[in-house]
C-alpha cells in the first residue's frame, strides 16, 4: 500500500474561531452555537440558502467542509471524484433528542418531518455531496474519540485501490452547545504527508 499520501488542506472550528490552515479566517464572542455558526455562515459567504434548514451537526460539517471545497476551484456542473470519510462520538444525538422531544409532547403531538431528516449522523455528508457534486465512497464512523488511526488507514485504502482522487475527513462532534470540526482533504501530491503524527498535530490547531 502507498503511504505517501498528502494532506493538502485542513479546517478547525471550535471555541468560537474558525481557522484554515492554521490561521484564524472568523471568530465570534458568542458562545451560543446557533448563533455563531449563522453569523460565520454569512461573514464567510457560503451562499447555499439549504443551509438553514439543516440541524446543528450538519451546519458545522458542511460550513467546514465549505470552506475546504472552496480552495479546490471544483467545477459544480460536473461530478467531482472525492470521498468524505467522517466520524464523531455522539452520533446525532443532538438532533434525536429534538425528535424525541416532539415525540413526547402529548398535547401537540406532531414529529417535525424537518428534523426526522437529520437523525442519521451521515445526512451531513449528503449535505455536501449536493453542493459539490461528490459521489464518490462516504462513510460515517462512530468512535469513543478521535481515531487518527482508523482515518488514516481507511483513507489510504481508499486511495490505494483508486476508488477516488482525494478525502475529506475528519471529526464532526456536537452536543448542544458543545462542538468542534477538524477537517482535512488528503490528495496524491504535495508537501504534508499525510500520517498520524500530522493528523494529531493539526486537530490541536
Amino acid at each position: 500500500m502507498n503511504s505517501e499520501y498528502y494532506i493538502s488542506s485542513f479546517c478547525n472550528i471550535k471555541n468560537n474561531m474558525i481557522s484554515l490552515n492554521g490561521s484564524k479566517v472568523y471568530s465570534d464572542d458568542n458562545s451560543e452555537f446557533s448563533k455563531f455558526i449563522k453569523a460565520a455562515y454569512k461573514s464567510l459567504e457560503t451562499n447555499y440558502p439549504k443551509f438553514f434548514k439543516m440541524d446543528d451537526l450538519s451546519k458545522l460539517a458542511f460550513l467546514a467542509a465549505d470552506i475546504l471545497l472552496k480552495g479546490e476551484n471544483l467545477n459544480l456542473e460536473e461530478e467531482n471524484d472525492i470521498a468524505i470519510v467522517f466520524s464523531n462520538k455522539a452520533s446525532s444525538l443532538d438532533t434525536d433528542r429534538k425528535h424525541q422531544k416532539s415525540i413526547e409532547n402529548k398535547k401537540d403531538y406532531y414529529p417535525s418531518p424537518a428534523i426526522f431528516v437529520y437523525t442519521l449522523p451521515n445526512i451531513c455528508i449528503g449535505e455536501i455531496s449536493i453542493k459539490y457534486k461528490l459521489l464518490s465512497e462516504n462513510s460515517f464512523f462512530i468512535f469513543d474519540k478521535f481515531n487518527a488511526q482508523h482515518l488514516l488507514d481507511y483513507t489510504n485504502s481508499l486511495l490505494s485501490a483508486q476508488k477516488t482522487e482525494k478525502v475529506l475527513c475528519g471529526w464532526v462532534e456536537l452536543e448542544e452547545n458543545k462542538y468542534e470540526a477538524y477537517l482535512y482533504l488528503v490528495s496524491k501530491t504535495g508537501t504534508i504527508t499525510h500520517d498520524k503524527q500530522n493528523i494529531i498535530k493539526f486537530s490541536n490547531t
